[in-house]
């Protein structure tokens, strides 16, 4: 089910917070808004600053994205998330389609950590537990990848992440959300998206 944490503590980096401000472009007044009423960053002349070095908690991103979604809709959950890999930390070996889908995992756990330690050690490829994940099966024969995930993050926003990836290197690639399967917009556990190039 999305915008609700599947532990508490969670908390998520400032650079991945920042995309929300990315994924609002002009409209920054809303970021200020949506932001700032659930205790991420600090308004200084009417501008908001976000320690991109800082950490938030993660329920407070959830409730800043429940409100967006609420008031202007999945559509700017979408551009959001789109912001998410020129804004977020991702792995350096990111060099195609494939690297980029199974990065996106990588790159949820480096950006969040529990009890002040990151979900996944770079150093040492160890992945912790308590955020869900992104999901990468490669279609055998294909251009084609499914990529099923099981993560509290709102539909709208997984969509535009995965989006933004795969078009840094197929610009012209198709991602569909897989209708036919389950969907966290509707109380499910995960969402599936199919990307094709």
């Amino acid at each position: 089910m999305q915008f609700k944490a599947f532990e508490p503590g969670i908390e998520v980096n400032g650079h991945t917070v920042y995309s929300i401000v990315s994924g609002l472009g002009y409209f920054t007044n809303l970021s200020r808004r949506y932001l700032s009423r659930v205790g991420i960053g600090t308004v200084v002349n009417k501008e908001l600053r976000i320690d991109k070095n800082g950490w938030y908690l993660q329920t407070a991103w959830f409730a800043a994205f429940e409100n967006i979604a609420k008031t202007v809709g999945d559509r700017v959950l979408f551009n959001i998330g789109m912001a998410i890999p020129s804004t977020a930390q991702f792995p350096s070996w990111v060099v195609d389609v494939d690297s980029g889908v199974r990065a996106i995992d990588v790159a949820y756990h480096l950006n969040h950590r529990k009890n002040g330690k990151l979900l996944f050690n770079p150093d040492s490829g160890i992945m912790l537990e308590g955020i869900g994940h992104y999901g990468y099966e490669r279609i055998s024969g294909e251009n084609k990848i499914i990529s099923t995930c099981k993560s509290p993050c709102p539909c709208a926003y997984d969509h535009g992440i995965i989006t933004a990836m795969v078009h840094k290197f197929a610009p012209r690639a198709t991602i569909i959300h897989d209708d036919s399967k389950e969907c966290r917009s509707k109380g499910a556990d995960s969402c599936t998206y199919v990307i094709t190039w």
